[in-house]
């Protein structure tokens, strides 16, 4: 298993995560099984947002002994009322839940506190000076969660988060097709089956937020990265095709800031299937061709995605990231210190490149690398 790092938190977190919604469908016993499985394959981050009482013990139960190698993920404003789930931002209701799950997980931290899945842009700026945001910042200066973190669906959402200095970590919905949808403030306009003809590329709200997380240190982890299993159907997929759970890994983790996707898992053989990413060939993980031979809503010609498929470079040049570092240095008037560090770091540069064009012979989506290696050293002067 690989690990990295969640922003600027020092958590080191499994590429490969474990989303606990799918426990909540299964006994005290099968959830056990999957978790201890999932630890010795090396998953040490599990999202915890459900509030129903019985999959929070059965987590508990699967953790125990080994709660210090988890990385928990524990959301705030998400509790059990008449027998239903009901998100809020009562600070009574708030605490009362989240009490219940430090019980019922049986430790006294979660790692990660979310404000929990903030969508609108007027629920984001009434939390601000709220009595239920105070309560989050207590139990952060209480040491009871260790960083504080938001789920949300909407970039923009995101982003006024992220420019707040308040969170360190977002939980953000991420695969190709979602990439491609323009904010919204309802979940079901988010998570639909139906795609308006002419969508390409990845949305620039969606783009700008993973510019401004790697800026500022504000590590991602991803939900819904398999589109709930609809990137898996070509008849639901916007794409027509199928894409495996290696690719939509992939696609995820070549996206900044990016540090680890929460995969939901009913049984091992489940988790076998998404660990097996950190073994994979580059052509199992290869998800630009797909996309790019898709019948229908394939992303846009000359757009990099940062999927590797251009390798090997000749002089060495690790082009994805050169790509990656040089459009965020891009969208900004000045390049930011921390972008330059990262990309001084690199064995070869962009002022490297030999202009043999190898790698535009192996680009699905057209990208003319070497005029975007020449513009690029000169971008950042080597």
């Amino acid at each position: 298993m690989n690990y990295r790092k969640l922003g600027n938190t020092g958590l080191m977190v499994s590429e490969v995560g474990f989303g606990g919604e799918w426990l909540e469908r299964h006994t005290e016993a099968e959830c056990v099984e999957v978790i201890e499985y999932a630890r010795k394959q090396g998953i040490n981050i599990l999202d915890c947002w459900m509030a129903e009482p019985g999959v929070r013990t059965n987590i508990g139960k699967g953790i125990a002994g080994h709660r210090s190698e988890w990385i928990i993920q524990g959301h705030i404003g998400s509790t059990w009322q008449d027998g239903q789930y009901v998100r809020t931002r009562d600070p009574q209701k708030a605490k009362e839940a989240f009490e219940d799950l430090l019980s019922r997980l049986g430790t006294d931290y979660i790692d990660l506190g979310m404000i929990h899945y903030v969508d609108q842009e007027q629920d984001w700026n009434d939390i601000q000076g709220s009595e239920y945001l105070e309560y989050i910042l207590q139990l952060k200066k209480d040491g009871v969660i260790k960083h504080i973190g938001m789920s949300t669906h909407n970039p923009l959402v995101a982003r006024k988060a992220v420019r707040s200095g308040l969170v360190e970590m977002i939980l953000f919905s991420i695969n190709p097709a979602f990439d491609m949808r323009p904010a919204s403030e309802n979940i079901d306009d988010t998570l639909s089956d139906e795609y308006t003809e002419g969508l390409s590329g990845i949305d620039p709200d969606r783009a700008e937020l993973y510019r401004l997380c790697e800026e500022k240190g504000v590590g991602i982890t991803v939900m819904k990265g398999f589109g709930g299993g609809r990137l898996f159907d070509p008849a639901r997929s916007p794409f027509g095709v199928t894409l495996t759970p290696v690719q939509c890994l992939h696609y995820c983790l070549t996206r900044p800031a990016v540090a680890s996707v929460m995969c939901g898992f009913d049984d091992c053989s489940q988790v076998d299937g998404a660990v097996h990413y950190e073994t994979a060939s580059d052509e199992e993980k290869d998800y630009a061709t797909v996309l790019a031979n898709a019948p229908s809503h394939a992303f846009t010609t000359g757009q990099c995605t940062y999927c590797g498929h251009c390798r090997p470079c000749p002089m060495n040049i690790d082009i994805a990231m050169v790509n990656k570092l040089s459009d965020l240095a891009a969208m900004q008037p000045e390049v930011p210190a921390s972008v330059r560090d990262h990309y001084e770091v690199l064995s070869a540069h962009a002022s490297d490149c030999i202009g043999c064009q190898s790698c535009e012979e192996r680009c699905p989506f057209g990208v003319r690398i070497a005029e975007r290696m020449v513009k690029t050293a000169e971008l950042f002067g080597k």
